[in-house]
């Protein structure tokens, strides 16, 4: 893994983050790594204008300022939400050279700013755990499954089907069925693309499926993975179908190739997973 962090950034480019859990993802990061790592949480993290954490211009200009500052090696997105989808473009579009030699780790909503970063081929993208999962019953172990990755490059911290001999990438099923068209969507060609998602009924899921399997663009993958669909609400009636169910019907219909399941998900054991 190139260029293991030393200091990293974090900034909350959807909704935003308390000081209080800042606090406790310093001092666990520190009783880890003490001198080791300097982690940096952006004051706008903590800013809020309604569900946000700051306006747009707040949060693209401080995912900017971090990318492109080259006293911070890697960008850890401090949690999801909602908003990411709308700073993406004018915040990749702002990066420059220093940018492109950074790692950005993220999931859930920060997918639209992955796959904006992946389209223009800008640093290093990952999926894996972010410091709002401490809030997560265990959630420490998520949080420094994504430290021991950035900072020692762990090859624990990985999803193990990883290292098959093709590229990968991994997105919440939502997020990804709402940037396929726009600006943002990246070229995952001949990619293993692993999906999750998280408090969607059944029949949405199949829904979204039925989106993503009908992309031309996301039948030239090399096939899917289904990681873990968790929180899902209640259907009445009963929808009949598990995600896996509607995963492999889907993947059927579209001429996808069905590779099994995927160690990702919304949870604790959500695993790391390097783009390309």
């Amino acid at each position: 893994m190139p260029g293991l962090a030393h200091s990293i950034a974090v900034v909350a480019p959807a909704s935003r983050l308390t000081p209080e859990l800042a606090e406790r993802v310093t001092a666990l990061a520190k009783a880890h790594y003490g001198a080791r790592l300097t982690l940096f949480f952006h004051p706008q993290c903590f800013l809020s204008a309604g569900h946000f954490a700051g306006d747009d211009a707040a949060r693209r200009d401080a995912f900017v300022a971090v990318a492109n500052d080259p006293a911070y090696d890697a960008v850890w997105i401090g949690r999801g939400g909602y908003g990411s989808c709308r700073i993406a473009a004018e915040a990749v579009a702002g990066l420059d050279e220093v940018a492109r030699r950074k790692t950005y780790l993220g999931y859930s909503d920060a997918g639209a700013l992955l796959a904006a970063l992946y389209r223009r081929r800008i640093g290093r993208v990952v999926h894996g755990p972010m410091p709002a999962d401490l809030l997560r019953d265990g959630g420490a172990r998520a949080v420094l499954r994504s430290l021991r990755y950035l900072v020692d490059g762990a090859p624990d911290a990985l999803e193990p089907s990883l290292g098959g001999g093709k590229p990968a990438a991994a997105f919440n099923l939502t997020v990804l069925s709402s940037i396929l068209g726009t600006p943002l969507e990246p070229d995952l060609s001949g990619h293993v693309l692993m999906i999750e998602d998280v408090s969607e009924h059944m029949y949405r899921i199949d829904r979204t499926l039925f989106h993503l399997a009908s992309t031309p663009a996301m039948r030239s993958v090399a096939g899917l993975r289904l990681g873990r669909c968790s929180d899902i609400p209640e259907n009445d009636p009963d929808f009949g179908l598990t995600a896996e169910e509607v995963a492999r019907h889907w993947c059927g219909v579209s001429g996808i190739a069905w590779l099994g399941r995927a160690d990702i998900g919304h949870d604790v054991e959500n695993k790391v997973v390097p783009f390309g």
